[in-house]
């Protein structure tokens, strides 16, 4: 019987795998098979995560939080979840290799997953121009000519948000008006470097090693036409992965797992959430690792208050600690 699992290997998974292996709780981590290390995993160069003033590589930040997780005694197991029992003291976690391990509590820190537009260009050039996150990336691309696929608040604000950087911002749209609310339609229509392009899809992603450009096709009459272009932002929405929880956890409005005010606890005692899968706003690499120590120190709590002697004492060494 473990004291702690861990669901999902993203910022808010590792994170609160090192505050739990720091605690003497032994986290068992249940990566993904194939998706170790969330979204970061698809991104360059991270320049806004502190401590890191010249900037690293996405993969190489999560290959240091992996480091440092099992540097602490994280025990970290590539397999998928393919089902969850929830309910009860005794929390059962089913692998895809037909093992079953059990546990005292759950982090469930899934993550979520940006809506793609389906293309087969977008693996090879994630990252190489092609991006999910104006937050992330739009330095790069100062004085440069970009476009955002999406009609919704979230592609206005992220158009917007690119002005800052690009020269110019096309704002691609299926439809001939916006779903956005009309505050942000606004400030965008009031923006001089955006211009919008009504009634067209990407059908392709140009360039090789890096975006050149898009086609577009009229959804109207089916014309196609090439865009010269720096970048593509594409804002079409997420979806927290949330599949394994449906019917078990309670949800939001907007499909996270619900936790009660600041903190990660469900609707079940004894499950934790963190991360993206909880967060439809911020979905940042920091907030989501702060969110991952919150999920940590509130196991911690509900161990030591159902008699586990080391959540105990972390929960106590934590409260008379000294900050420096």
């Amino acid at each position: 019987m473990r004291d702690i699992i861990i669901i999902g290997s993203g910022p808010a998974g590792f994170t609160a795998a090192i505050y739990a292996a720091r605690a003497q709780l032994k986290p068992l981590l249940i990566a993904s098979s194939v998706e170790i290390g969330g979204e970061l995993m698809n991104t360059t160069e991270v320049e806004n995560y502190p401590g890191f003033p010249e900037g690293i590589m996405g993969p190489d930040l999560m290959t240091a939080f992996q480091q440092q997780a099992e540097r602490f005694g994280t025990e970290v197991v590539y397999d998928d979840v393919v089902e969850l029992e929830l309910e009860g003291p005794v929390k059962r976690v089913k692998l895809g290799n037909g093992g079953v391990e059990e546990a005292r509590t759950i982090i469930y820190a899934t993550g979520s997953a940006y809506r793609k537009l389906g293309l087969p260009e977008e693996d090879v050039l994630s990252g190489h121009g092609l991006s999910w996150c104006a937050t992330c990336d739009g330095f790069f691309f100062r004085q440069k000519t970009i476009a955002v696929v999406g009609g919704g608040d979230s592609a206005m604000e992220e158009a917007t948000f690119l002005t800052r950087f690009a020269d110019k911002v096309y704002v691609i749209h299926r439809r001939d008006s916006l779903k956005a609310s009309k505050i942000m339609q606004q400030r965008a229509f009031d923006n001089e470097k955006i211009e919008f392009i009504w009634n067209a899809e990407v059908a392709r992603l140009l360039g090789e090693t890096a975006v050149t450009g898009v086609t577009l096709r009229d959804t109207e009459t089916g014309a196609e036409r090439d865009l010269p272009l720096d970048g593509l932002f594409v804002a079409i929405g997420n979806d927290p992965r949330t599949h394994l929880v449906h019917g078990k956890l309670d949800l939001t409005p907007e499909g996270t797992v619900a936790v009660a005010g600041r903190s990660s606890k469900t609707s079940i005692e004894g499950v934790f959430a963190a991360g993206d899968v909880i967060d439809p706003h911020y979905r940042q690499a920091i907030t989501a690792a702060g969110s991952g120590a919150a999920a940590a120190l509130d196991a911690e709590h509900y161990l030591a208050s159902i008699g586990n002697e080391n959540a105990a004492e972390a929960v106590l060494e934590s409260e008379f600690a000294v900050v420096d």
